[in-house]
Parts: structure tokens; sequence; C-alpha cells
């Protein structure tokens, strides 16, 4: 991220994920379903070349802080998101995880 410029998380229902924006470049995103009341987060991804800015961590808070506003539970399928909420237990009374990771099978990397 350059000087001045502003990370946006929103989100893009039409595309089922959350977006990290800057200007109109998406820089991430994470995947999402709704399921039985609940929003599932399946897939984290960045762009590789803006890896290490702190952009997986903005989309996973982002995106469990819409959950969170929404007012329905979190069941939260991705590897990265997981370990983020290891970390962040502020989101512990509004989510679900399943351990052993994606339903995808891969492991993306965020940052």
């Amino acid at each position: 991220m350059n000087a001045g410029e502003e990370l946006e998380i929103v989100d893009s229902p039409e595309r089922h994920r959350y977006e990290a924006r800057l200007g109109d470049r998406v820089v991430g995103w994470v995947e999402y379903g709704d399921r039985d009341g609940r929003r599932a987060l399946v897939h984290t991804e960045v762009d590789p070349e803006m890896e290490g800015r702190g952009i997986g961590s903005r989309l996973a808070a982002g995106a469990l802080e819409d959950v969170r506003r929404r007012g329905v539970r979190a069941l939260v399928l991705c590897p990265f998101i997981s370990s983020y909420l290891d970390r962040h237990h502020q989101y512990d009374d509004f989510v679900d995880r399943r351990r052993g990771g994606s339903t995808r099978g891969d492991a993306t990397r965020a940052d």
C-alpha cells in the first residue's frame, strides 16, 4: 500500500465474498456462503504482491465484524480465519469453527 491509500473491506454479495479494496483494485477476499442461519467463511485469499501487509488479518476482522452486525453466527471453515481466531477471542461469542480446515481442501496463505 502506498501512502494515502486506504484499504476498504466491503461486502460483495453478488460474488458471495468480502473484498479488500485499494481504490478500484481488489487485493484480497473472503468467500462465504449462507446456510442454516449462519454465514460460512470458506476461503481467504490475498494478492501475492500484497502479502505481508496485514490485509488478510484486516479481511478476517472485517468479515467477522459484518457477521456480528448481522446478528447471525459465523461458521468458520477457512484455515486462515480459524488461525486468526486463535489470537483474537473477541469473536468467540458468535463463532463456530470446524477443525481440520476448509471444505475446499486447500489452505491458502493469506498473510
